[in-house]
This record gives C-alpha cells, structure tokens and sequence, in this order.
C-alpha cells in the first residue's frame, strides 16, 4: 500500500505541476478569466512540490502523510476543477466546490503540522 500510494501522489504531483503551467500560460495571454485561470494555477503549482516532499515523507513512515496527502490532493483538485470548470464550461463543478475545495487543503496542512509533532510509526 505504501508503495502505491507514494507513486500516487508523485503522479498527482505531475499532474498539478503540468495543469499549473498550463494554466499560468492560459492566464498570461486570456483577455477573459485570467484572473480565474491565474488562481487556480497559483494553488495547483504550489501544491504540487509539496506531494513530492509528502511522498519523500511517507517512505519515512511519516503517520500523517495519507491524510496530508489526501486533503492536499483532493482539495486541490476541487479548487482549481472548479475555476478552470468556470473557464472551460461556463459553470461550476459543483455548488461550492471551490470553498470546499480550499477548506480540505487547509485541513490538508493543518494535517502536515499535526504529523509534526505526533510521533513516527512503530515508535
């Protein structure tokens, strides 16, 4: 499980740091929702780096990392699904995707400071 997961959330990472660049160039040039298009790429490319060093961390047998990563990973996705969903289609994800989203990303790293101070696994 370890071993899937830490591939899971490099692939994640490539992936946001991919749709991060793409949505910064989008921004760069759009006339419309640039500003939208400029969010969404802030938060996809910042959080990008941090699955990596999750991902370093869970081969440490960091207890928190799963969490962590899931609420970084999921509230990510929503919060930027939903601006660029706003660009793309014209619509929302969902109702409140995007607040959703931001609230699990911030869950996300209060996760990463908790795993801080909780001790290693097996310890």
């Amino acid at each position: 499980m370890t071993e899937i997961a830490h591939r899971l959330l490099i692939a994640i990472a490539g992936v946001f740091g991919a749709a991060g660049v793409a949505g910064a160039a989008y921004a760069a040039h759009a006339t419309a929702n640039s500003m939208l298009a400029a969010t969404a790429a802030g938060m996809l490319l910042v959080h990008a780096p941090a699955l990596l060093a999750l991902a370093i961390l869970l081969r440490q047998d960091w207890r928190a990392v799963g969490f962590a990563g899931l609420g970084l990973g999921l509230g990510t996705a929503l919060f930027s699904g939903d601006l660029f969903a706003r660009i793309l289609f014209g619509d929302r994800l969902f109702a409140n995707a995007a607040p959703i989203g931001g609230t699990v990303m911030i869950a996300g790293w209060l996760i990463v400071a908790l795993g801080a101070i909780l001790p290693p696994k097996g310890r």
